[in-house]
């Protein structure tokens, strides 16, 4: 007797993953540690020969670095749990939402943790699910590092290695320098004068890594600072009304500098009041905006003579940010083959927008 014949997939459909870093699953000591294991243990964050690197990690910074966090991770908790994974949430919800009104059902979006839960293959097996044969993966990271993007990357094809049929595959790198992306930036910050009143000075705070990133070909900083001078020519900002710097640093080695920590302190000391923060390298709001910008430094920033540190949240899932996004998927679609491909050209309004995309985008 023959095996019964599986059932294929009959009809084309793009599947969409948008990937961000992780969360842990509870403000608690375990849940950290195991959320920590799993990030710093990965070779492309932690570039150190892994027999060191694995008697630091379990012997010094697992057995104490999660009960310091817990406080930090309660204080932005909401409940909703986490608002890295709530916000990205209703970032995909919303995507969905504007995928299918271009594409129809032919479109699928999920959410994905490179670290942590929903994990990278519980997204790439919820878009099987529903009948995706065509994979774009898109890291929330605007900026590429092989820190974060490539590890993403990485993840995805281990996954596609184990499948017998994978999926067609598009991976996206980085968005840092769109006009639409850059623009969603500048509305927010013109938001954020016009409920507040403008501040002495605009920081734009980004994420470190290891100098030594930089010095091995990482492009990482020279996305930032290409967001960070548009972002001021579009805000029609002179170099003395704005500040670059780099965030979240750890250990002893030299990373991308300057340091927020340190440039907070030395503006409240040179006379800066009133401080505007954004950071524009993460998509969605997260310990790195909500404790130690919004909590952390600003506390700083008083303590050194500043009146107040006023953060400016994150693109999330403002219409504006799902609009930029949903314009980088479509470009990103061009092309591909199927019904899904061919619904108004991938969305595009017409076809002098869409023969403008090299040009703008190059």
């Amino acid at each position: 007797m023959q095996p019964p014949i599986p059932q294929h997939r009959s009809a084309d459909r793009i599947g969409v993953l948008l990937v961000n870093l992780g969360t842990p699953d509870a403000p608690q000591a375990g849940a950290i540690r195991r959320y920590l294991r799993s990030f710093l243990w990965d070779p492309r964050v932690v570039e150190i020969p892994r027999p060191i690197w694995w008697l630091i990690l379990n012997l010094v910074i697992l057995p104490l670095r999660p009960r310091k966090l817990v406080h930090s991770y309660a204080s932005i908790w909401t409940a909703q749990g986490s608002p890295l994974l709530s916000i990205g949430r209703q970032l995909q919800h919303a995507l969905q939402h504007a995928l299918q009104q271009r594409l129809g059902e032919s479109a699928a979006v999920e959410l994905a943790m490179r670290y942590g839960s929903p994990g990278i293959d519980t997204g790439i097996a919820a878009l099987r699910e529903r009948g995706a044969d065509k994979l774009l993966v898109l890291p929330l990271y605007p900026q590429y590092s092989a820190t974060t993007t490539a590890s993403v990357f990485d993840a995805v094809y281990d996954n596609l290695r184990e499948q017998r049929w994978p999926p067609e595959l598009r991976t996206i790198n980085s968005y840092h320098d769109r006009p639409d992306y850059i623009e969603a930036l500048a509305a927010s910050v013109r938001q954020h004068w016009d409920t507040h009143g403008r501040g002495d000075l605009l920081m734009m705070s980004f994420h470190s890594i290891p100098l030594r990133c930089l010095e091995l070909g990482d492009p990482y900083y020279c996305h930032c600072r290409k967001t960070a001078r548009l972002l001021a020519e579009a805000l029609s900002l002179e170099p003395e009304q704005y500040r670059v710097s780099f965030q979240s640093r750890v250990g002893r080695a030299k990373w991308l500098q300057p340091y927020t920590d340190k440039t907070v302190v030395e503006l409240a000391h040179d006379g800066v009041r009133k401080l505007d923060v954004i950071c524009p390298g993460f998509a969605a709001d997260c310990l790195e905006t909500l404790e130690e910008i919004a909590l952390r430094y600003a506390q700083d920033f008083q303590q050194a003579g500043g009146q107040q540190l006023r953060y400016i949240p994150a693109l999330n899932d403002q219409p504006a940010h799902v609009d930029a996004l949903l314009g980088l998927i479509q470009q990103h679609l061009q092309g591909w083959s199927g019904d899904a491909a061919s619904a108004t050209d991938v969305g595009f309004r017409d076809a002098q927008a869409a023969a403008a995309v090299p040009v703008l985008y190059a």
